[in-house]
């Protein structure tokens, strides 16, 4: 006997994910805060923050979170559909100097 489960549907999309430091700036105050403006000023879908307790990059600069020291990294994701992902990069681009980003593709699933 074959069991079917619910049917859910699906769609293409794109996550995006970028790699900072809690402690980075640009030119007007926390590209933390201001990345996640840009995000919600273009609609995206949604935008999270992830702080995390230790991590390094291309520069080898070790970042973590301790009682003396806040260098914590953080990763900022957002998935949305390709064409919004697209368009946010374009418009951000001057934020992202210097900031690695990853784009994947992925399904959403609506339940």
């Amino acid at each position: 006997m074959t069991t079917n489960g619910p049917e859910f549907g699906t769609y293409p999309a794109k996550r995006l994910t970028m790699f900072i430091g809690v402690r980075d700036h640009d030119h007007h105050g926390s590209l933390l805060v201001h990345l996640m403006q840009h995000a919600h000023k273009a609609r995206l879908a949604g935008a999270t923050a992830f702080e995390a307790l230790e991590g390094y990059g291309a520069s080898g600069h070790v970042h973590k979170t301790h009682a003396l020291s806040d260098d914590a990294p953080v990763m900022i994701v957002i998935i949305d559909r390709e064409e919004p992902i697209e368009a946010f990069l374009r418009d951000a681009a001057e934020l992202l100097v210097n900031v690695l980003v990853t784009v994947v593709d992925v399904q959403v699933v609506e339940l």
